[in-house]
């Protein structure tokens, strides 16, 4: 229930809500609804941050063999945050965090073995960690036999709207199903990715989507037909999953020679979805939506030839368009690249190649609650590990000491006035934000203050 109302809120008042739910449960013993506290404590999502209460939760939870904590400890260890600095602790904890399952250790031991920090360099261990990352990642990939959207002309496409914003303005979104129940069908074909796919603010709307894909659809639009086939391969509220009528669009945007109703017919075709399994058919239909640089297309071409479906294996070929997917960032194409340099499979075998590829592969998939970076990005605006990084390159180079001295002076005033203003875990700091208000030019706002104090104090000592 608290994780429900946590993904659906849009209020301050429904996050707190949702996190009240989770100290209940967390109160009755339920392992995760105390990793969601932890977490809440660690980053302050949930009134004020308290490190040191987050650590003490976290240690009881790694008693109890949770890996998220196990995970959540080396780091901190890691980087000294609320911690004594100690990366032979850390190091403990990422070995059994990712013992008991978890990912996020599994990648930073792989890096760690890759680079060689605190344990002899080792390519081999490292592409191991990372092996088993990808696979993870690949098998939730292959489970889904969802088309991907299709990359269709500049004009056609959703970030096309109001493209220098993350949020499309509810006034520009009005203009826009202006346009589009005018009849624009580029902007009808827009507004249904964008409500199928919920961004740029946009909800998430199976019926809207579907609405506006069917008025382009009318008017001879092949991406509309294509994605509303889509629609229906998947399944959903609106178009609910129905193998004839996904053919049947497939097929209407596939005589326009349209790539995503092209590979839409072969997937059909090569799982015998509302048709009997035929590899020729589906090899045909692949082909051609290939000859127009539909990546997907090209990755079932290479998975036919990797696996030996309806074809004799060449892993010349299926090296071939593995390589052309992954060129548009095709993330199973990636996957099953890293295997062919892992294992020496129709390339020679290069274990720093596949490495890469694997990272390249997380880089597409990694993971959202810690933001890592191939497991060495830590989590954004956390004030006590600025500060340690910080302290780091003031260390590392003498250069780097007036940088350092302003940034610090900003982070603590940042620091005061959170400590103000932040007095308990009901009070909201939503008049002042330093950061946003001041933005890239803090550091030019503080030397003007320190030039305007010294005019102040030479006035004064001449006067």
């Amino acid at each position: 229930m608290g994780n429900k109302m946590l993904q659906e809120s849009k209020s301050q008042k429904q996050k707190t809500e949702a996190y009240i739910l989770f100290a209940r449960a967390a109160d009755m013993g339920n392992l995760k609804a105390m990793e969601k506290m932890a977490d809440a404590l660690l980053f302050g999502s949930f009134g004020m941050q308290n490190i040191t209460a987050a650590i003490r939760l976290y240690e009881s939870l790694a008693k109890e063999g949770s890996h998220k904590a196990q995970n959540a400890l080396g780091f901190l260890s890691s980087y000294g945050i609320g911690m004594e600095y100690d990366q032979a602790k850390a190091l403990i904890y990422y070995t059994f965090g990712s013992a008991g399952g978890s990912m996020m250790s599994q990648m930073i031991l792989g890096y760690r073995y890759l680079s060689g920090i605190n344990v002899l360099q080792n390519c081999e261990v490292a592409l191991n960690h990372y092996k088993k990352v990808a696979d993870y990642i690949a098998d939730k990939l292959e489970k889904s036999e969802g088309i991907p959207v299709e990359k269709v002309r500049l004009t056609e496409r959703p970030e096309n709207l109001s493209s220098n914003s993350e949020i499309l303005d509810w006034d520009i979104y009005q203009y826009y199903k202006f346009l589009a129940e005018r009849g624009d069908v580029q902007i009808q074909v827009s507004l249904g990715q964008l409500h199928l796919i919920g961004r740029k603010g946009l909800d998430q709307d199976y019926y809207k989507a579907l609405y506006y894909f069917l008025k382009a659809a009318k008017a001879g639009s092949a991406n509309a037909m294509a994605f509303i086939g889509k629609m229906y391969l998947e399944g959903n509220i609106a178009a609910p999953q129905n193998n004839a009528t996904a053919f049947k669009y497939f097929s209407m945007a596939a005589s326009k020679g349209n790539a995503i109703g092209l590979h839409g017919l072969g997937l059909l075709y090569f799982h015998g979805k509302g048709v009997p399994v035929n590899y020729g058919e589906a090899l045909k239909y692949f082909q051609k939506a290939a000859e127009k640089g539909w990546p997907n297309a090209q990755f079932q071409l290479g998975f036919m030839y990797y696996s030996g479906s309806g074809v004799w294996k060449d892993y010349k070929l299926a090296f071939k368009y593995f390589y052309l997917a992954s060129q548009s960032g095709q993330p199973l194409a990636i996957y099953y690249l890293a295997e062919m340099y892992a294992t020496g499979t129709g390339v020679l075998r290069s274990c720093r190649t596949a490495v890469e590829k694997r990272l390249k592969f997380w880089g597409k998939r990694r993971c959202i609650q810690w933001h890592f970076c191939y497991g060495t990005e830590p989590p954004s605006k956390d004030l006590h590990l600025a500060r340690r990084l910080y302290d780091m390159a003031a260390q590392t180079s003498p250069d780097a000491h007036i940088p350092v001295f302003f940034a610090l002076m900003k982070l603590e005033t940042v620091h005061l006035l959170q400590d103000i203003l932040f007095f308990n875990f009901t009070m909201r700091w939503k008049w002042l934000k330093v950061d946003s208000t001041v933005g890239p030019y803090w550091d030019l706002f503080v030397i003007g203050l320190i030039i305007a104090m010294l005019i102040f104090l030479l006035t004064n000592r001449h006067g």
